[in-house]
């Protein structure tokens, strides 16, 4: 483990290689699970605000389940995560050559919106647990994430590396360039 302002970072996140590989998984992260993406603070409201922008690249299943659910529900343990389609899919995903996206961040990229998508989606394979002292921050290991391993390993990319501009916008550049930092120096100390 790893401390840095009160962010307590396991080693997997500083050791592990990852890089999204989504013609391999098919976006599956958007796809499976048992609940939706969980949402930070205003995120919903910032989902929602932003919905008549990229409303037409969802199914017409997805912006009915929008109309009835709304822009988030509660998990087991009462947090916020985005709606799913029927229990599958996140109501925001939409369809691109057979691959799950975010119609959200597809929005963002065409400069109609200025929020990306959830942290928690952008952080993926990151996990922010909040407690009462500190957050930790894990890597999830999750199967379907195999190929993004394989992918990260074969081009030499860590989870840091991968993760930058998400940890940035989560933690600030400051924050993140300690966590770098950590990262380089962790291989020196096992030598």
């Amino acid at each position: 483990m790893l401390e840095i302002d009160g962010k307590i970072i396991s080693l997997e996140v500083l050791e592990k290689k990852f890089c999204c590989n989504p013609e391999i998984c098919l976006g599956n992260c958007c796809v499976q699970g048992d609940f939706g993406a969980p949402l930070e603070g205003n995120e919903a409201t910032l989902i929602e605000e932003c919905y008549p922008v990229f409303k037409k690249y969802l199914t017409p299943l997805s912006v009915r389940m929008i109309e009835k659910l709304g822009f988030s529900i509660p998990d087991r343990d009462n947090e916020p995560t985005t709606p799913l389609v029927n229990g599958e899919e996140c109501v925001f995903v939409y369809y691109e050559n057979d691959i799950a996206k975010c119609a959200i961040e597809k929005a963002f990229f065409e400069d109609k919106t200025t929020f990306r998508k959830p942290i928690s989606c952008h952080l993926y394979p990151i996990r922010i647990k909040n407690y009462k002292d500190f957050e930790a921050v894990n890597y999830h290991n999750w199967h379907i994430c195999h190929s993004a391993l394989l992918n990260g390993d074969d081009n030499g990319v860590k989870l840091v590396d991968f993760l930058k501009d998400a940890l940035i916008r989560k933690y600030g550049e400051d924050w993140y360039n300690a966590l770098k930092y950590a990262s380089e120096q962790l291989p020196q100390q096992f030598k």
